[in-house]
């Protein structure tokens, strides 16, 4: 590693040269790491700073699962190499030592570190110390001059630095060797940044042989969805976002997911909203390992159910009752589709309302629509220009043509004069419409249709311009 070129082109003549690619380097190494969930939802990619990239993996109380460390690590082993992947896999009770085993070896045995193969070793709880004292400081990961610095000084292995005083080294060599040190030996904690984000809440369902078909598909499905409420309910919280992934022989990692408003552990709900992605799947040669994860939980207690209830644990609640068909809802068309509009504290039009999630609990009171009850159902996305024909100074429009048909008016009420509000620019989309006094119409053509209109600005004899007339909404 490191050798030129044209050195190595030298020393074997034949051989092959492959152009780097960075970016398709990093979509594999991320696909991998995506498929080492398998072993752990605590699952990290390192080196991505100074190029030596790996993957860390958090696997307490994980190996169990798969028979112990050394029935792990050989899984691991005997899968990346059906797929032509070589491996240094470590396992030990700091990521530091575990790092540093991993890529300089183990170089002594007998001081309680024991292989698990030729490229996977196990060091023994507490034996860190003997396990690295032989290994380079380059093993530390301490940058390139405080590796030189060591080194120049004779302290060219990890153990020769056992007996020197903390105190010392950090005077000489500043706090990143004692810090690098202090993790390495398992003293200072060193936490792992999963990615994605991971959980406390998960079910796991590992199969002797590959599935393949759709119905045993959603047959896990089920049952991985009743032991994941199972295990919400003991902690008292539901799921606001959970994840299927399906771990196929090949490799590759399927995932599909759903979104919920309100927390929930309903198995029956949860799964109807699985059930609708799973013909999205393609299982290929099929998937040998399927996990289930909420992804994003809030707390559930439990509640008393009243007389009304109809058996799905809903209770005889409007939001209760409405959840379910809104995650429906959002799990078709997307969670940022389905909203609802709030009241904001603005008499312009295109500031009084806003749209938040269907069932969030900001205060939405009668008294703060009141100043809206006047208003008409449909607003047009933007004003548009019609030209009127009215009264001067104050009046109606007795007539209107809008997008070329003329409208005779039938009945006319108003004006509701808005002003602007003085405190703070308004944020509309054209600046010609903004700054300027509005004087709106309730307005009932010939035809039985309804309108909403203003006249923008006021009608005076000395302006070299008349007002302009707009049609804003529609009432029902």
């Amino acid at each position: 590693m490191g050798m030129m070129l044209t050195d190595a082109r030298a020393l074997v003549p034949g051989l092959l040269i492959q152009a780097m690619a960075p970016e398709a380097d990093a979509r594999a190494l991320a696909a991998l790491a995506d498929w080492c969930g398998r072993y752990s939802p605590w699952v990290s990619i390192d080196g991505q700073d100074d190029g030596q990239y790996g993957i860390c993996l958090d696997v307490t109380g994980c190996a169990h699962l798969f028979g112990g460390e050394e029935a792990m690590l050989a899984d691991m082993a005997r899968r990346l190499q059906g797929f032509d992947i070589q491996a240094q896999m470590t396992i030990a009770d700091s990521l530091g030592a575990a790092w540093a085993i991993a890529r300089y070896g183990v170089q002594n045995t007998r001081n309680g570190a024991r292989y698990g193969g030729e490229e996977t070793a196990i060091v023994a709880a507490g034996e860190n110390h003997a396990a690295l004292e032989g290994l380079p400081v380059a093993a530390l990961r301490l940058s390139p001059g405080a590796a030189d610095a060591l080194a120049r000084l004779g302290l060219g292995r990890i153990g020769e630095l056992y007996n020197l005083p903390p105190a010392a080294l950090t005077a000489r060599f500043g706090r990143e060797v004692t810090y690098r040190l202090e993790q390495t030996l398992g003293r200072a904690a060193e936490p792992l940044s999963p990615r994605p984000a991971s959980t406390s809440f998960w079910s796991r369902l590992a199969f002797a042989e590959p599935i393949g078909h759709r119905d045993h598909i959603a047959r896990a499905a089920g049952q991985l969805v009743d032991d994941l409420c199972a295990m919400l309910e003991r902690e008292a919280r539901g799921a606001r976002r959970i994840e299927l992934r399906l771990y196929l022989a090949d490799g590759t990692v399927q995932r599909i997911g759903a979104g919920l408003n309100r927390a929930s552990r309903q198995p029956a709900h949860l799964l109807r909203l699985l059930d609708e992605h799973l013909p999205s799947l393609e299982a290929g040669f099929g998937a040998d390992l399927m996990l289930l994860i909420a992804t994003q939980s809030d707390p559930l207690p439990a509640g008393q159910r009243n007389l009304k209830d109809t058996g799905t644990g809903a209770k005889d609640d409007g939001d209760e009752n409405l959840a379910p068909l809104l995650d429906r809802l959002g799990n078709h068309l997307g969670s940022a589709n389905v909203a609802r509009f709030a009241p904001v504290q603005s008499h312009l039009p295109e500031q009084a309302v806003r749209l938040v999630p269907p069932l969030s609990r900001e205060e939405d009171a009668a008294a703060q629509w009141r100043h809206l009850a006047r208003r008409p159902v449909y607003l047009l996305p933007r004003p548009e220009l019609v030209e009127a024909v009215a009264e001067v100074p104050d009046g109606p429009p007795v007539l209107f043509r809008w997008r070329g048909i003329a409208h005779r008016v039938q009945r006319g009420d108003g004006p509701e004069r808005i002003a602007p509000e003085w405190w703070h620019d308004m944020q509309v989309d054209s600046a010609a419409l903004a700054g300027e006094t509005r004087d709106y119409y309730r307005i009932e053509d010939s035809r039985g249709q309804r309108f909403w209109l203003y006249r923008r600005g006021l009608y005076d004899s000395a302006a070299a311009q008349m007002p302009d007339w707009y049609i804003h909404g529609f009432f029902a």
